[in-house]
């Protein structure tokens, strides 16, 4: 099997990974500075750093989602639910990987994720995200006096429950995404790849050769 050398992820996109990363850490280290657990600034000051990173990772949210949906770059999160091709990625996590296989999943435009990492990205954007921002906002303007919580139905123990729960989740999310950008051959690959915008990707001999059902062309 040869490698082909791909231009893979744009300066926006390395821009975009970067940066969120580095804001989400600072917000967790936060979190958890100011529920008491680390003890490496005072809580003031935890909180106002929280309230920047917040301020700017929605900032930056707001442009991807306008640049994912001006450039197409959605399409790569399109859900692919076929069992054979969940099935065949989640062996070689499970399995294949450790014993050398290469990856079954063949990126190409518009389908950079494999069944498994869409899933993935979908639960962080429909699910994590949401509840965190949703919760943080509304736990940010109650601080503020701009809104009272108690004609929403709702109570401050469980809207800063629920933050937490989401922020958990995210850290879950962050630690996995973290392991698995180690998995490639070298394990520094993907990172370098994040870094640069180039990836070197196994070149099939034969279409045919993938065991990943590779979904139709989307038109228009």
């Amino acid at each position: 099997m040869t490698t082909q050398r791909v231009y893979r992820f744009t300066r926006f996109e390395r821009f975009w990974h970067w940066s969120q990363a580095a804001l989400i850490i600072t917000m967790l280290f936060t979190g958890f500075e100011i529920h008491g657990y680390l003890g490496g600034f005072n809580f003031e000051h935890a909180l106002l750093i929280h309230e920047y990173a917040a301020w700017l990772l929605m900032t930056l949210w707001t442009f991807a989602i306008f640049w994912h949906f001006t450039t197409g770059a959605w399409k790569n999160y399109i859900p692919d639910l076929r069992p054979k091709s969940l099935w065949t990625v989640a062996r070689y996590y499970a399995w294949g990987m450790f014993i050398g296989e290469h990856h079954p999943y063949h990126k190409e435009p518009f389908r950079k994720h494999n069944p498994l990492q869409r899933l993935a990205y979908l639960w962080l954007k429909l699910m994590i995200n949401p509840l965190i921002w949703a919760s943080g906002l509304l736990l940010l303007f109650f601080s503020y006096g701009w809104i009272r919580l108690s004609p929403l139905g709702l109570q401050l123990d469980w809207v800063a429950l629920t933050h937490t729960a989401a922020a958990y989740m995210m850290l879950l999310f962050f630690i996995l995404h973290v392991y698995l950008g180690t998995t490639a051959h070298p394990p520094t690959a993907y990172i370098k790849a994040m870094i640069t915008g180039w990836e070197d990707e196994d070149e099939p001999a034969a279409p045919a050769s993938s065991s990943v059902a590779q979904p139709e062309p989307h038109h228009g």
